[in-house]
């Protein structure tokens, strides 16, 4: 069975950046999360990580459209 909720960690790890960068996109309403339990840890669920890199992948498209070499 797939997870459906990510610890930042996690993230970081699939995304090859930071914890501290998975973070900030959290903090930042960037990249959507929820607090849980009584220490508030943060999670990810699956489908907004896939959305957030699926936004990603259009913006960088459009950069790219604008910005040939």
């Amino acid at each position: 069975m797939v997870a459906r909720f990510l610890t930042l960690s996690d993230v970081a790890e699939l995304l090859n950046i930071a914890p501290a960068q998975v973070y900030t996109l959290v903090r930042t309403g960037e990249l959507p999360a929820i607090k849980i339990g009584a220490r508030g840890q943060w999670r990810v669920e699956d489908r907004a990580l896939e959305n957030y890199i699926a936004q990603l992948y259009s913006l960088t498209a459009d950069f790219v459209a604008q910005n040939p070499r």
